[in-house]
């Protein structure tokens, strides 16, 4: 398997001029959270090639509807071969939908939202216009789920809310981050285990026994599962090897690693 491809479905990173502030801002409010990176597209590239990893998402919040278009625009300025930008919308953006509808006509793959720094709950009558939209133009949408490390532990995307939204639009493609559900993986073993619904890895090994990962690994669909990593926030070798601790199968690994998050951003 270390011969594979390997495709990063999470992962964070900010312009050269922005990167020190954001770095040091998010620092020096959360002092126990780690970081491997300086939070430039630059490091990140440099962490991939020591890791093996050929493609990144990077997946931007807009925490202010304003921060749209300065997302936008810089994503487009770092997209390569090997970079994949993620833009975002924020759900009180009162240009929503003409905004996701700019987000697939600038050739963008997907949208990252974060329940937290948006301030939303994930299953809230007023999102599924948003999600309507997501839908209408075929984009991929990525979501922090779970609780969050920076943040009290108020359930805004449990697994009982991720149930809900995907009843409603099982044509939604969302990717729930953190193994289904960030400190919540009872629940996702009881909930999102067995079902169509994708869940990308990162920021789950470190906390999760192997024998427990591995467990909610085999029962999955194999089809619905990705790598990903958080980076910088977590070391891309490290999360790798995390992983292949686990000692899944390799036609498993293969689609974790890359086949799955080939066919959903349909690169090649």
């Amino acid at each position: 398997m270390r011969g594979g491809k390997i495709i990063d479905f999470h992962t964070h990173a900010f312009s050269d001029d922005l990167a020190p502030k954001a770095m040091k801002a998010l620092t020096e409010q959360h002092p126990e959270i780690p970081y491997f990176l300086d939070g430039t597209v630059s490091s990140l590239l440099k962490s991939m090639d020591a890791a093996g990893i050929e493609k990144s998402v990077i997946c931007s919040i807009a925490t202010k509807p304003k921060q749209f278009q300065p997302i936008l625009d810089w994503s487009l300025q770092i997209q390569s071969d090997r970079i994949v930008p993620f833009a975002s919308v924020h759900p009180a953006d009162p240009e929503r939908d003409e905004h996701i509808k700019q987000v697939k006509q600038a050739g963008f793959k997907g949208l990252k939202m974060h329940p937290y720094y948006q301030e939303f709950y994930l299953d809230d009558d007023s999102m599924f216009g948003y999600y309507e939209q997501v839908c209408k133009y075929d984009l991929i949408l990525v979501m922090h789920t779970g609780f969050d490390i920076a943040f009290e532990r108020v359930r805004r995307a449990d697994p009982a809310r991720i149930v809900n939204v995907m009843k409603r639009l099982p044509e939604l493609k969302l990717i729930t981050t953190h193994l289904g559900a960030w400190q919540q993986w009872d629940e996702v073993g009881s909930q999102i285990v067995g079902k169509n619904i994708y869940m990308e890895i990162s920021f789950a090994l470190d906390y999760l026994p192997p024998d427990k990962a591995k467990q909610l690994f085999e029962k999955h669909p194999a089809d619905f599962l990705l790598f990903g990593t958080d980076s910088p926030w977590r070391d891309q070798q490290e999360s790798l090897n995390l992983l292949r601790k686990l000692n899944l199968d390799s036609a498993r690994m293969e689609k974790i690693l890359y086949s799955n998050a080939q066919r959903l951003l349909d690169v090649v």
